[in-house]
């Protein structure tokens, strides 16, 4: 396996200079680009000489082009056969992929034919039959129509793996082992893979003819053109510390991720309802809402995308400026992964990372792993976000004068003003309010979390603790220690479901049949009304006042 030194290409390097078709350059040169990345000055002169290629790079280094470019240079576009097949692990970089071929190849007559699964068969068996240069799939998808006989192989010039050790990791191993048996002997391989696990070793040294080995080192593992900062903020406040940010933080469009399926979609739905163009994206949505979605992304319909790890592997869209972690990621590599959606080839871009104290420790191998120091950033001050508000608001003021619409408005309020003698401005004023559905304008600083002792874990008297608060009072809930129920399950059923905090709960008493909670003594009716169906381990927890005695709070009564 040879390799050359692919670190330093030489500077006067152009795309002109490494001999691809001229409709090809013409497509390179019309999407801006002129010097090729390190990969691509390495790679694309091997893959014209027909060698096989093992590159070994991350995500967001331009190595779609590094493939793209030569295959387009050399394939037959006369024919309708299949000729390149490209593997990738998801479809949002299936489609990614196939967009970059058909970009470079946008003056070529080549069909690209994206196929994956969680999208109807109709389309891609219609596209196969019509005859698809290449194909660029998710491995199930395309050992689905090799099973169906609708994709022949048998002509295969060109294969490539993309994200290799992605593939392996999410256990598609025996399907690329089975597509690739079943692609002639003599076919160019390209592989390319973030690290060199013994899996993909395998699949080299079984698969590929005496490949070139390009390597691209960084001297971090994250983009420098990723500026990366960390907030301090408790796991309750990450919602009003989300808000403050989208306030105060100038950004164009931005991802915000989230560790499950379940909190993409709560956490859309709470930005929606303060006023945020968002939208949730997972693994259970139908792929044709997240295309949908995607497309809402890139063309502005929408300014954040909250997402899972997964779902968000292979996006690349142009207008995320912000990636935040509302969620901090327990693998690092993972952290590596989310903060590439943003500042591809060479934008800037920007990362934001929600810290608790208790996960200090996970931001500490982040570091590590990144090799670089986070910055610490305070959150927004209410203050902050109130400035930022009056001064939207006055743009809107002056927006709307320039408004041809604002005559026949005008006409109404001076009636009003001579049929009422009200002043203007305390017209102006109602009218103000009223397009803020009388709800508050500016923000108020939030009080205070009180400290308090850990729930009690057993079923005797509840701790004798220094002070007492007088706005809570004890409720009565049906799960008891039968029911297995612990003191954590219980806050948080509670909290989620009625929408409270953590600092709302004061002791806890578990009973053998049922158990007492202190919670504030003015529930609202909107939050009662929401607890009427919370369940703890199924049964339904029945909240009510309790009657009974005060819960134990030491040796002397109260």
């Amino acid at each position: 396996m040879t390799s050359p030194d692919s670190d330093a290409p030489s500077t006067e390097t152009t795309f002109a200079d490494l001999q691809i078709h001229p409709e090809v350059l013409r497509a390179v040169a019309d999407v801006g680009y002129e010097t090729p990345s390190p990969i691509q000055a390495a790679t694309i002169p091997a893959m014209l000489a027909g060698s096989d290629v093992v590159g070994l790079a991350q995500t967001g280094t331009g190595k779609t082009a590094a493939f793209a470019i030569p295959i387009l240079s050399k394939i037959d576009t006369n024919s309708r056969i299949t000729q390149a097949l490209v593997l990738a692990p998801t479809r949002e970089l299936a489609l990614q992929v196939a967009e970059a071929f058909s970009r470079y190849g946008a003056h070529l007559r080549v069909n690209v034919l994206p196929v994956y699964g969680g999208s109807s068969y109709g389309p891609q068996l219609a596209g196969l039959k019509r005859g698809a240069q290449i194909v660029v799939g998710t491995p199930g998808r395309v050992i689905d129509h090799l099973d169906k006989g609708s994709l022949d192989l048998s002509h295969l010039d060109y294969l490539v793996l993309d994200e290799a050790d992605e593939m392996l990791q999410m256990g598609f191993a025996e399907d690329v082992e089975r597509i690739l048996e079943g692609t002639p002997e003599y076919k160019q391989v390209a592989l390319f893979s973030a690290t060199m696990p013994p899996g993909i070793r395998k699949i080299t040294s079984k698969y590929l003819h005496d490949p070139v080995q390009v390597k691209v080192e960084s001297k971090t593992a994250t983009a420098d053109n990723i500026t990366q900062r960390y907030i301090q903020v408790a796991g309750p406040r990450k919602m009003d510390a989300l808000t403050r940010l989208l306030e105060v933080e100038p950004f164009e469009a931005m991802i915000v991720f989230v560790r499950t399926k379940q909190a993409t979609e709560e956490v859309a739905e709470k930005l929606r309802a303060r006023g945020f163009s968002a939208a949730a994206i997972n693994g259970d949505i139908a792929q044709g809402v997240r295309e949908r979605t995607i497309a809402q992304l890139k063309d502005g319909s929408i300014d954040i995308l909250v997402a899972t790890d997964v779902a968000a592997r292979g996006l690349d869209v142009e207008r995320i400026s912000h990636v935040l972690n509302y969620d901090i990621p327990h693998d690092p590599e993972s952290y590596v992964h989310r903060i590439g959606r943003t500042g591809r080839a060479g934008r800037s871009g920007t990362a934001l990372l929600f810290v608790s104290p208790r996960e200090r420790h996970l931001l500490n191998s982040i570091e590590r792993v990144t090799r670089q120091k986070l910055v610490e950033s305070q959150l927004p001050s209410v203050d902050d976000v109130n400035a930022q508000r009056v001064e939207k608001f006055r743009d809107s003021i002056t927006n709307g004068l320039s408004n041809p619409g604002i005559d026949l408005f005008r006409k109404l309020i001076e009636a009003y003003e001579r049929d009422h003698d009200v002043p203007m401005a305390d017209i102006a004023a109602a009218l103000a309010l009223q397009s803020h559905d009388g709800g508050e304008f500016l923000m108020t600083e939030p009080p205070p979390e009180k400290r308090r002792e850990r729930p009690d874990r057993d079923d005797g008297p509840p701790r004798k603790r220094r002070d007492t608060r007088d706005d809570l009072a004890t409720y009565r809930i049906a799960v008891g220690k039968r029911h297995k129920v612990m003191p954590g399950a219980i806050v948080g059923a509670i909290a989620n479901e009625g929408g409270l905090h953590r600092s709302d709960f004061g002791h806890i008493a578990i009973r053998p049949d049922y158990s007492l909670v202190e919670l504030p003594k003015k529930l609202s009716h909107e939050t009662l009304k929401k607890l009427e169906h919370t369940k703890i381990q199924g049964v339904p927890i029945n909240l009510t006042l309790d009657r009974g005695p005060k819960p134990y709070r030491g040796n002397k009564p109260k």
